[in-house]
């Protein structure tokens, strides 16, 4: 759906025209292996490195430093497993925060049944991490530190400069999941100061099926999947001409377009949450109010069930979320609200509002005649009663 009532854009981007067209000729056209010696398979691999090198260039890094992967959470679990098994002799102690994507606390749940221990930092209200804590959690066993550029659920972005200052003063490694960030905020390595990073194509309107990892020339990395070799002996696998030609075209997109494009969604993110507090009593933003993505809308609405609302708007065409599309299926309340301090009964009443390419002001005001209405139609009928002061 591209219409302007589609307000999930965090959970999956539609495939940019541009992107699909350039896509197209890798399927059915030029088809070959980039790995065979013949005419077919040598433009798969010219074009394989011409979207590495289109990344790299995205990135400020070298294309030997891009790793093409089959998704974010791939990418995540790379740099985490692959520099953590890498390094597990020097140490086996990580450092994460509680509001992580699960891409990431899965795989250090995982790690820990290893022998790895995890520390996983508070945040603040907002949804901060404290760099004071950070700091004071590493140790002399601490080998990788996992920090999230810009959350998903409730869009807060983090300070990574100055994480990776203290993890560089603390001689540790660093690494960020940038797929939400990857659409809107600088994701200059050098700027950064990160070791590895991870993003993905569906997040800014390629196909999905397709992400990068970053990884700094000279960092470990223990591959996790065997086989032929590809991507630098990395990561084994015929790889996903199509998909990855599609990504780097997105990529392209992203860094010619992205100045005028956060500021025309920072105004309707603006406009967006200032109506629906206006119009909607006993309602609370969620996430930083300025340190933000300028996509992402985070409600709650005291008394009603945030799946209940989204049933009601999805029968207007509207479709928006309660939190991370991979968690969905869950009744559970959203850890990252949760992890906020905010009480069980309020974290069951957010919504997330995700704006995109296709967002208008029209959409925005077609949301905002419905959702005052279905609000209150659920409170009329909710045995529970909440009050601000209580939060």
């Amino acid at each position: 759906m591209k219409g302007d009532l589609y307000f999930d854009n965090a959970a999956s981007t539609p495939v940019d025209e541009r992107v699909f067209e350039t896509m197209k000729p890798y399927f059915s056209e030029n088809y070959g292996n980039p790995g065979s010696m013949h005419s077919l398979g040598l433009k798969a691999a010219n074009a394989m490195e011409d979207a590495r090198k289109t990344v790299a260039r995205f990135l400020n890094c070298t294309s030997e430093e891009v790793i093409f992967t089959g998704s974010g959470t791939e990418s995540i679990n790379m740099a985490i497993k692959g520099a953590a098994l890498a390094l597990q002799r020097k140490g086996k102690h990580i450092i994460t925060q509680k509001t992580e994507h699960h891409a990431v606390l899965e795989t250090c749940r995982f790690l820990e049944k290893q022998g790895f221990e995890v520390t996983y930092i508070d945040v603040d209200v907002n949804g901060l991490v404290d760099l004071k804590k950070l700091k004071e959690a590493i140790k002399s066993e601490t080998i990788l530190v996992s920090i999230m550029y810009a959350n998903n659920e409730i869009g807060t972005i983090q300070p990574i400069r100055k994480i990776a200052e203290i993890c560089r003063e603390k001689k540790v490694l660093f690494h960020t999941d940038a797929c939400q960030a990857a659409g809107y905020l600088d994701m200059d390595v050098k700027n950064l100061g990160v070791d590895y990073l991870s993003f993905n194509g569906s997040k800014i309107y390629g196909p999905k099926g397709v992400g990068a990892l970053y990884v700094k020339s000279g960092r470990p990395l223990l591959p996790l999947i065997h086989g032929g070799g590809q991507e630098f002996g990395k990561r084994s696998g015929t790889e996903n001409v199509p998909l990855i030609v599609g990504f780097a075209k997105a990529v392209e997109i992203v860094d010619t377009e992205r100045e005028k494009e956060v500021a025309r969604l920072s105004e309707l993110r603006d406009y967006l949450i200032y109506e629906l507090l206006k119009r909607i009593p006993k309602s609370l933003l969620n996430g930083h109010p300025i340190e933000r993505l300028p996509n992402n809308v985070n409600v709650t609405f005291l008394d009603v069930e945030g799946e209940a609302l989204l049933l009601d708007l999805d029968q207007y065409g509207v479709c928006a979320s309660t939190g991370s599309a991979c968690t969905s299926k869950t009744l559970e309340p959203s850890h990252v609200i949760l992890a906020l301090g905010r009480p069980y009964e309020v974290a069951h009443g957010s919504l997330r509002f995700s704006l995109g390419r296709y967002t208008t002001r029209e959409g925005i005001d077609k949301l905002l005649d419905l959702l005052p209405r279905i609000v209150e139609k659920y409170r009329m009928i909710s045995p529970v009663h909440l009050q601000e002061s209580q939060i």
